[in-house]
């Protein structure tokens, strides 16, 4: 089956090597207990159906699959080269020391069977004693946050090679006021939640002004943080929807594009569901 030919539209990640561009739609891949489809065969058939832009972590246990699903895309023919694809994965907290992120990357780029990625995301502005991936984070072993080294390796990461662009996720603007004082790369993306029930104004505001482009996750279900389903179960879009013989994710998804229109830098990144 070939691949559907599709235009998605694109925006340049200032700070990235050699302008990157970034499809502004994205799958997420963060594992879902309700789902039937596997990571490999969900990332394969969003490739067939136009998807470009993948976004991975190391916490989500899923970098073997998304690997293996490009890997498979090439080999029937549905991307001429990786170069097509737009590939995002993030540093857990357990590496957020200095000497572990390359090494950690190193291992990412491994496990994804990848040479270089297009997004490096610090995943939390937390750091834990090192280990392997735990989940929820144990109070008792997290330890000082040094953000100055670990950006300096984070750009030592773009400078080595191994990313195109580097950038952070769940950072807030006092912890970016703070990273901003003394990167010599500015971050390309903060992946932060955004949805019709948690627009994040203030910090979408402030990143544009900074030039860092905003990819929102949980755009359409519930907040990954307070276990609220704000979007899907909320009674004025189910109106909508009704009205209109749309359903929520639908009517959602034309009220998120109108965001864009005020001139935000906001794009979304959907998960597995």
């Amino acid at each position: 089956m070939a691949a559907i030919t599709t235009t998605v539209p694109q925006v340049v990640l200032q700070s990235s090597t050699g302008q990157r561009r970034m499809p502004v739609m994205g799958l997420g891949t963060a594992p879902e207990a309700a789902s039937k489809v596997s990571t490999k065969d969900a990332v394969l058939e969003a490739i067939k159906q136009g998807y470009r832009h993948f976004d991975a972590a190391a916490a989500y246990g899923v970098e073997k699959s998304v690997g293996e699903a490009i890997a498979e895309a090439l080999q029937l023919g549905l991307i001429a080269s990786r170069d097509e694809l737009f590939v995002t994965s993030k540093l857990w907290v357990t590496d957020n020391h200095p000497h572990l992120i390359v090494p950690a990357l190193q291992k990412s780029l491994r496990t994804l069977q990848l040479e270089y990625l297009d997004l490096f995301l610090i995943h939390w502005p937390i750091t834990t004693q090192p280990g392997g991936v735990k989940y929820p984070i144990e109070v008792s072993e997290i330890v000082e946050f040094d953000m100055k080294g670990v950006w300096s390796s984070m750009e030592e990461c773009q400078r080595l090679g191994l990313t195109k662009a580097i950038g952070i996720s769940n950072f807030s603007i006092k912890k970016l006021e703070k990273l901003l004082s003394f990167a010599t790369i500015t971050p390309a993306v903060n992946q932060v939640e955004v949805n019709l029930g948690w627009q994040q104004v203030k910090l979408r505001e402030f990143c544009k002004e900074k030039g860092i482009v905003i990819t929102a996750f949980s755009p359409l279900r519930k907040g990954a943080s307070r276990g609220e389903n704000l979007v899907m179960d909320n009674d004025i879009l189910k109106e909508l929807a009704d009205a209109h013989g749309k359903t929520i994710a639908q009517v959602s998804f034309i009220l998120l594009k109108s965001l864009t229109l005020v001139g935000d830098m906001f794009f979304i990144s959907p998960y597995v569901f």
